[in-house]
C-alpha cells in the first residue's frame, strides 16, 4: 500500500506525434496527470528516450504512454533493462512489457488455452505464398509486424493479391518479424476492449472501423461507443489478465465476439490507450490500484 506521498515518480510518454492523438477529445494524459497530482502525488511528466533523464531520481515509474516504442524497439528494450539493473519499480512490470512486446505472447496464451485468434509466424526473411490460406482455410489473411502498434504495415492479403503483396511483405521480412491471422468477419460488428486496473474490471468500449475500412483506431477514423457488456464477457476477459497480468496497473483486453464467447486479439500491457474519456470513477479506478501496487 501506497504510504510516501513524497515518493518521486516519473509520468512516462513519449515524443508527441500528432497521428496518435487523431480523433480523441480527451487529453488523458494531462487529465489523468492532473488527477493525480490533486491526490497529492508527486508526479513529474517524461519522455521515455529523453537522454537527459536520470531514472535513478525516481522512485517509481509509470509507463503511461511511450507510444513509439515499437518503432524503436531495441532503444525500448535497452531502456527497460537499465530500469531493471537500477532496481526501480517499474508500472507495468518490465519483464511483463518486454514479454508483451512481440506478438508471440499470443501464443503462449493460445498454449495455455485460452481463445485466441489463429495465428502463425513469419520470422524475418520468410517467403510468402498460398499455403498460408490452406493453413488458416481462410480466403482472406491479415498481416502484421509482430513488433507494432496502430495498424502499422497491417496488409489485407487475399488469393487475387497474394502475388502483387508478396513481394511488400518479403520486403518488409528482411526488418522483422510478421504474424498472420485469418481475418475475423466479426471485426466488422467491432472489437470490444475491456480495462482492468490491478486486474479488477473497469470499464469497456466498442471500437468500430470506418466505412470500408477494417482498421478501428480511432486516429484512422474508427468510432468508439460504450455499450454495457454481458457479464459473460467480462469473466472472459479477465480470465487473460489474473492468468498472464495478475499484478499490473493496467491491461487492455481487445478482441471479438465469435458465436457469442470472446475471442482475444490483443493483451495490451505497454501503452494502451485507457478511455477515461474525463470520468472521475475510472480516474479514481486507476488511482486506487496504483496505491495498492506502489
Amino acid at each position: 500500500m501506497f504510504k510516501n506521498y513524497d515518493m518521486k515518480i516519473a509520468f512516462v510518454g513519449y515524443e508527441v506525434q500528432e497521428k496518435y492523438n487523431q480523433g480523441v477529445n480527451h487529453n488523458e494524459d494531462a487529465e489523468l496527470l492532473a488527477f493525480l497530482r490533486k491526490k497529492g502525488l508527486n508526479l513529474t511528466p517524461v519522455i521515455w528516450n529523453e537522454e537527459d533523464t536520470d531514472w535513478a531520481n525516481f522512485d517509481l515509474i509509470i509507463l503511461k504512454s511511450p507510444w513509439d516504442y515499437h518503432e524503436k524497439i531495441h532503444a525500448f528494450r535497452a531502456w527497460l533493462e537499465r530500469l531493471k539493473k537500477l532496481k526501480i519499480k517499474v508500472l507495468n512490470p518490465v519483464d511483463v512489457v518486454k514479454w508483451n512486446s512481440h506478438k508471440s505472447y499470443l501464443k503462449d496464451i493460445s498454449d495455455k488455452g485460452f481463445a485466441v485468434i489463429a495465428s502463425k509466424y513469419l520470422t524475418k526473411d520468410s517467403l510468402v505464398n498460398d499455403r498460408l490460406f490452406t493453413h488458416f482455410d481462410s480466403d482472406e489473411l491479415v498481416v502484421k509486424p509482430c513488433v507494432s502498434a496502430g495498424a502499422k504495415n497491417t496488409i489485407i492479403l487475399n488469393r487475387n493479391t497474394i502475388t502483387e503483396k508478396s513481394k511488400l511483405i518479403e520486403s518488409l521480412l528482411k526488418q522483422e518479424d510478421f504474424i498472420v491471422q485469418p481475418f475475423v468477419k466479426e471485426i466488422t460488428e467491432g472489437e470490444w476492449s475491456f480495462v482492468f486496473f490491478k486486474g479488477k474490471y473497469s470499464h469497456c468500449l466498442l471500437k468500430k472501423a470506418k466505412p470500408g475500412d477494417f482498421r478501428v483506431q480511432h486516429y484512422l477514423g474508427g468510432s468508439i461507443s460504450y455499450p454495457q457488456p454481458h457479464t459473460k464477457h467480462i469473466e472472459q476477459a479477465e480470465a487473460y489478465v489474473k492468468t498472464f497480468a495478475p499484478e499490473t496497473l493496467y491491461a487492455r483486453v481487445d478482441g471479438v465476439l465469435v458465436r457469442g464467447d470472446f475471442a482475444l486479439m490483443e493483451l495490451e500491457l505497454i501503452e494502451p490507450y485507457l478511455f477515461l474519456r474525463s470520468d472521475e470513477k475510472l480516474f479514481e479506478n486507476y488511482y486506487t490500484a496504483l496505491m495498492e501496487l506502489a
